[in-house]
């Protein structure tokens, strides 16, 4: 961007829940602007204007990523339209932050990426635990040996949910199921640490009527560590997440995605640490977009084109391994 000191016009595709949550982290930053919003119920989307206070709203997609004075779009819709609508916003000249997973498999994120470096345009996966203060901790600490050499990581992500048929959550058509949805979280944990695993075992309990999997478990296996991670709509779990080496253990409290600090525990000592979210937490990869766009930079460093392309690379390799394709595929 040529003027550093301009405000960052938004616009965000599809208003549903995690779009409200984002919506709000963004009313709380100095340098960012709100401008449009987009559903396809008219309804819909002038509520939200009025609720978020944005200047603009949109019953077309296509209509608020053609309009010239946005910089960025957040995507917040179904995954099966994840790249469709990130294509097309970047060939519209609009940078993209876009809702995880990215994509529903390797090929559509490959396509994605590939538009990004055509285009020139910034386009970064939302995976905001990995900008959330307490994880930039526990990557530093781990870094310079707090625990030791990492052996064993633990980590789940559950709750029963109540969503219709229909919903996102379970629809194969929107590439519904639990591994996409929440099983990318401890997936990401693990990658994030310990990098792509040697061996993936996955096992997975599937809904009857729609198929998607309700609950799936996976083993991820390295050389010199083991990762055992579970995700699930079936029932609510503990949503801790656990770290452990040879010289001590973190472990992050439910929900461990969203951390508000952490404890490590060393030589029979708990130290505490307390490193609150700026907002609800969406607010630091918002940051985090901000100035790779004012640097000119198309990804980030801290969670680049190659870190999204290798996890759901991960991801689609669990899903082969419990048989579970998604009807476009």
């Amino acid at each position: 961007m040529k003027d550093q000191s301009k405000k960052i016009k938004w616009g965000i595709i599809g208003c549903g829940n995690i779009a409200h949550k984002f919506a709000s982290d963004l009313s709380i930053l100095q340098d960012t602007e709100l401008f449009a919003v987009a559903s396809r119920s008219e309804e819909k989307a002038k509520e939200f204007q009025l609720k978020h206070k944005a200047t603009k709203s949109y019953s077309d997609y296509n209509q608020l990523i053609e309009d010239k004075d946005i910089d960025i779009v957040y995507i917040a819709t179904p995954h099966s339209s994840h790249a469709e609508w990130s294509i097309k916003a970047m060939e519209q000249n609009k940078h993209v932050l876009c809702e995880k997973p990215l994509a529903i498999n390797k090929k559509e994120t490959s396509e994605i990426l590939e538009t990004s470096k055509r285009t020139n345009r910034f386009f970064m996966e939302a995976l905001w635990t990995r900008f959330n203060p307490s994880f930039v901790e526990i990557k530093k600490l781990i870094r310079e040996g707090a625990i030791g050499e990492i052996k064993y990581i633990n980590a789940d992500f559950s709750f029963k949910t109540d969503k219709p048929l229909n919903s996102r959550v379970l629809n194969l058509q929107l590439g519904g199921g639990a591994i996409l949805d929440i099983g990318i979280y401890p997936a990401f944990l693990t990658y994030t640490l310990l990098g792509i695993p040697n061996e993936i075992l996955a096992k997975s309990i599937f809904h009857k009527v729609t198929k998607c999997d309700m609950q799936t478990s996976m083993i991820f296996h390295y050389p010199n560590a083991q990762a055992v991670l579970y995700s699930s709509f079936a029932s609510k779990s503990d949503m801790t997440a656990k770290i452990s080496g040879t010289e001590g253990q973190i472990i992050i409290p439910d929900p461990w995605h969203v951390p508000q600090g952490f404890t490590l525990v060393k030589n029979d000592q708990k130290k505490t640490f307390d490193l609150p979210t700026t907002g609800i937490g969406f607010s630091h990869e918002i940051i985090e977009c901000h100035q790779c766009i004012r640097e000119n930079n198309i990804e980030s460093k801290i969670w680049s084109h190659q870190n999204s392309l290798d996890l759901i690379t991960i991801l689609e390799k669990v899903r082969k391994q419990v048989g579970l394709n998604y009807p476009q595929e």
